[in-house]
């Protein structure tokens, strides 16, 4: 095996553990939320994951060069529009519909990749697409209206395709830790800002200590160690590869819920979970064409 090919398979599953870290908070976000309102839980979980990546390497940013530091601020801008917009669009669709609108960044990543950085899609590409929306379908939906809700979600998916097209663009191994910090340190400045102009007073502090260890962990391990796990690995991957690997999040939402919350397994979520699984597989073993893999690093 060649040590590119290492590379690659390295960065995979990075991006598929990132994956299901996303996917095992889910359950945990459910629960929270009865008690802390959203915006508010999104601006001390990203206040806490900057604050830890700060410490840790506190001169990380400044190694960037400044289109670097445009280029991430940019994309945490992306991404916490995007968070702000699911998390409204929550409040008027249920949570299965929402999730099966923002997993439609799997469709959206390849038609924007193939507009912005003119990157070909195979056929066999598009096949694995049209698999793991398929599997997003039947895992998630029972029933579909398009409102308000659905739009302002259909919106933050487009933002997360655009992301994750950014950061096959723009991320390279060596900026990943500088770029991971300044994204997250943007995206807790958005949640922080929603937060402050909407609902009581301040930011609404969580008051168990079951739910402080709750934030920590999404904030540490499914926030800022996720968050450095993509921008590293999508420097070694296409964008198209990895929307579909990360299309696993419900998948390992279901699982986690299954596993931790005590919810049944269905056929519906068996089927559901085995098409976006076979999508994944299918796209990792299938023949790539050079030109797919080739990411263009654009100076903007």
């Amino acid at each position: 095996m060649t040590s590119d090919r290492r590379t690659t398979l390295l960065a995979a599953a990075a991006l598929l553990a990132m994956t299901a870290c996303w996917g095992s908070t889910f359950f945990l976000i459910k629960d929270l939320l009865d008690r802390v309102p959203t915006v508010d839980f999104l601006a001390v979980r990203f206040l806490i994951a900057g604050t830890a990546m700060v410490l840790v390497a506190p001169r990380a940013i400044a190694r960037l060069s400044r289109a670097s530091r445009r280029h991430a601020i940019a994309l945490g801008g992306l991404y916490g529009g995007a968070q702000i917009l699911q998390t409204a669009g929550l409040a008027h669709t249920p949570a299965s519909v929402s999730g099966f609108i923002t997993g439609l960044y799997v469709v959206a990543t390849p038609l924007f990749a193939a507009v912005i950085l003119r990157t070909r899609i195979t056929g066999f590409t598009w096949a694995a697409v049209a698999l793991a929306t398929s599997g997003l379908a039947v895992l998630t939906l029972d029933g579909l209206s398009i409102g308000y809700g659905e739009a302002i979600t259909l919106v933050a998916a487009l933002l997360y395709a655009l992301h994750i097209v950014g950061l096959g663009a723009w991320s390279r191994p060596a900026d990943a830790l500088g770029m991971s910090i300044l994204q997250v340190l943007v995206i807790a400045a958005i949640c922080l800002v929603a937060a402050l102009v909407s609902g009581e007073p301040g930011v609404v502090l969580p008051e168990r200590t079951g739910d402080w260890m709750s934030i920590v962990y999404m904030a540490l391990v499914a926030g800022a160690a996720a968050l450095l796990a993509q921008t590293w690995a999508q420097a070694h991957l296409p964008p198209t590869r990895s929307a579909i690997i990360m299309s696993m999040e419900p998948v390992f939402a279901a699982f986690f819920a299954v596993l931790l919350g005590g919810e049944a397994v269905t056929s519906r979520m068996a089927i559901g979970g085995l098409m976006v699984l076979t999508a994944m597989l299918v796209v990792e073993a299938g023949p790539r064409r050079k030109i797919e893999g080739e990411v263009p690093h654009i100076a903007v």
